[in-house]
């Protein structure tokens, strides 16, 4: 069985980690598509509203994957609510169960 292409699995996923960094979602709505300290990391950064906006809506602006290994995926992008702009950052492996997961995000902070 074969998975989907690696731009389809980046994009999903960023677009899951978005909605639930920028409240749109509950942190438990990732429970089944993390693995590792990368759930409590999701809350620990979900709780700190970083991507939390009075106007402009976060949209992935850019995004791009680096492949570590044929189950591994290191993948970037760029959050833009209005005029700012920030850095995600989030890892995916694929489980022998041949479901992708994310086992590491970061949240990059606005330089003042």
């Amino acid at each position: 069985m074969r998975s989907a292409p690696h731009p389809v699995t980046s994009d999903l996923f960023a677009d899951r980690l978005l909605a639930v960094l920028s409240g749109q979602r509950p942190v438990h709505w990732m429970l089944r598509h993390t693995a590792g300290r990368a759930y409590d990391e999701l809350a620990r950064l979900a709780e700190r509203g970083l991507l939390r906006t009075r106007g402009a809506r976060p949209v992935v602006r850019d995004i791009g994957y680096y492949e570590a290994r044929p189950d591994a995926l290191e993948v970037f992008a760029r959050i833009g609510a209005g005029d700012q702009l920030r850095a995600l950052a989030f890892r995916l492996e694929q489980g022998k169960d041949h479901r992708w997961r994310c086992t590491a995000i970061e949240l990059g902070t606005p330089r003042p």
